[in-house]
């Protein structure tokens, strides 16, 4: 599902090379949901949420062609004001954790990106948001936030969002797994 979104804090633009500063100009963002069903209580999947940077098995074929390859994680993200640095081969992200309400939140944004995705794709942040089903089962929905800085976003955003349902089906996968084998 995809949802238009106002323009989230730590959304920022500039170059790979260097740390992003606040945009001086209204960019349009986006905000892409992907839901998933589990059979596992809140409180496993909880304890289950990974980055994407922090999947053991490598990512399928498609989207290591399209996305960078994550590598790992460094620093905390248990509490509100961490900030991880997520590594990548050809740079990384530093996220930072903004809001953690457990079992049902868990949100962070971008602080600063040092990676190349697409042509012009500037990670704002994202979260986990947990709701209780019947039967002992949660689902579980993620949201990646994003500025894209290209033209011709008729074209670009269906594309774009298509990619990002992938990443996100890699990860909720990745969760349900580490979740269901606890």
């Amino acid at each position: 599902m995809n949802q238009p979104a106002s323009k989230p804090e730590g959304c920022a633009s500039g170059s790979t090379a260097a740390p992003r500063d606040a945009p001086t100009i209204a960019q349009p963002n986006t905000s892409v949901i992907t839901r998933m069903n589990i059979s596992a209580s809140p409180a496993q999947v909880w304890r289950s949420l990974m980055f994407y940077e922090q999947i053991e098995e490598p990512p399928p074929l498609h989207l290591r062609l399209l996305l960078p390859l994550p590598i790992g994680t460094e620093g905390s993200k248990l509490a509100v004001g961490d900030q991880a640095t997520c590594l990548y081969k050809g740079g990384h992200l530093l996220k930072h954790v903004t809001k953690i309400d457990p079992c049902r939140n868990y949100e962070f944004t971008i602080v600063e990106q040092r990676l190349t995705i697409g042509s012009g794709v500037l990670l704002c942040g994202g979260c986990y948001t947990l709701s209780e089903l019947p039967g002992r089962r949660t689902e579980l929905a993620v949201t990646t936030r994003y500025i894209s800085t290209k033209r011709y976003r008729w074209l670009r955003k269906p594309i774009e969002t298509t990619v990002c349902h992938l990443f996100h089906r890699h990860l909720l996968s990745a969760i349900r797994n580490k979740a269901m084998s606890h």
